[in-house]
């Protein structure tokens, strides 16, 4: 078997990856996991230095990055929203040239696929996505480590989306379970379906690591024997608060609740990429209770609570497997 080596790799999505290498990532997480546990240092990258680049604000992938490069000994410069001219006074061709003058790797969370692709380009140092419209593989790392953890492997195993499936999360599960032999069911409407395009792509890949991509309006249908069970809110970062109305009206019946879960296999966990409105403990969850008398949204509390989720375990696996990218494409 051919060593992996992916120094110098960008980290954009994971169609870009073969199984083998996301299982070689997944393996070097867990093995910093354990190192992390354990108290054991791995300063690998002592002296480097990252810059973050925020057009979109997040509480776990930022914290995951800069603990993750600390723990690997690096130096790390956060630009928010407000501290980076990129795309505005400054092309992102050149904001690329300029930070890989300064830095040995860029992270990029924000807009459009397109953004963190052209960064790419023109940067001669790895380019990683932290979150874009459309992918989001740092947190399908964390996710699929997370599964590895629960039932021992990823292959085969039926994961359950429950949402609007249009974005980022549906698009990169497709993409995560294509890739290492995942059945991947897909709940929502038929007018928050992923792009045709992608499906079809997915679902070749799938036939040849032996998953499967399924499309279906039917929450229970979707949730009879998964494995897995996996929500997100349902409306986006940076949409109007109308939106709220229709989604609410439309995405209703494919809340995560007890009734769901008990269709699943009796070993089934809860998944959540989080932040998540379970409650009223946020300023939105309150005021979509005024507006709509809604206590709880995509996930009941009773399941988000419950022995069966694992959103924390998933939410810390975030800085492991983002540990094992930046080591992996920097050569630690």
């Amino acid at each position: 078997m051919t060593a992996i080596d992916l120094r110098g790799r960008d980290f954009l999505k994971l169609l870009d990856f073969s199984a083998e290498e996301i299982s070689y990532l997944l393996d070097l997480a867990a093995d910093l996991k354990e190192k992390k546990k354990k108290g054991v240092s791995h300063r690998y990258l002592e002296g480097r230095n990252i810059a973050l680049i925020f057009e979109k604000t997040s509480t776990r992938t930022r914290c995951s990055f800069e603990v993750a490069a600390h723990d690997l000994g690096m130096g790390t410069t956060y630009l928010d929203p407000s501290g980076s001219q990129i795309g505005k006074k400054e092309s992102i061709a050149d904001t690329a040239r300029v930070l890989a003058g300064m830095f040995d790797g860029i992270e990029y969370r924000g807009y459009g696929q397109e953004i963190v692709e052209e960064l790419a380009k023109f940067s001669r140092v790895p380019v990683w996505n932290g979150l874009t419209n459309e992918f989001h593989p740092t947190q399908m790392l964390a996710d699929m480590l997370t599964i590895r953890e629960v039932f021992g492997t990823v292959k085969g195993i039926r994961l359950a989306y429950f949402g609007d499936a249009r974005y980022n999360t549906a698009d990169s599960l497709m993409a995560a379970g294509a890739k290492m032999g995942m059945h991947i069911v897909l709940a929502s409407h038929e007018a928050y379906f992923p792009d045709p395009a992608l499906v079809e792509t997915c679902r070749a890949l799938a036939a040849e690591s032996g998953g499967s991509i399924t499309l279906t309006t039917d929450p229970e249908e979707a949730a009879a024997g998964a494995q897995v069970l996996y929500t997100d809110v349902w409306v986006s970062m940076g949409e109007p608060m109308e939106a709220w109305a229709e989604r609410i009206g439309l995405m209703k019946k494919y809340q995560v609740n007890s009734r769901l879960m008990s269709l699943a296999d009796p070993k089934a966990v809860f998944m959540h990429c989080l932040p998540a409105f379970h409650d009223q403990g946020t300023g939105i969850g309150r005021e979509i209770y005024e507006k709509f008398g809604m206590t709880e949204l995509e996930v009941t509390d009773e399941v988000f609570e419950s022995p069966q989720s694992v959103v924390f375990q998933e939410a810390e696996n975030r800085m492991h497997t983002i540990k094992a990218v930046i080591a992996a494409t920097l050569g630690a």
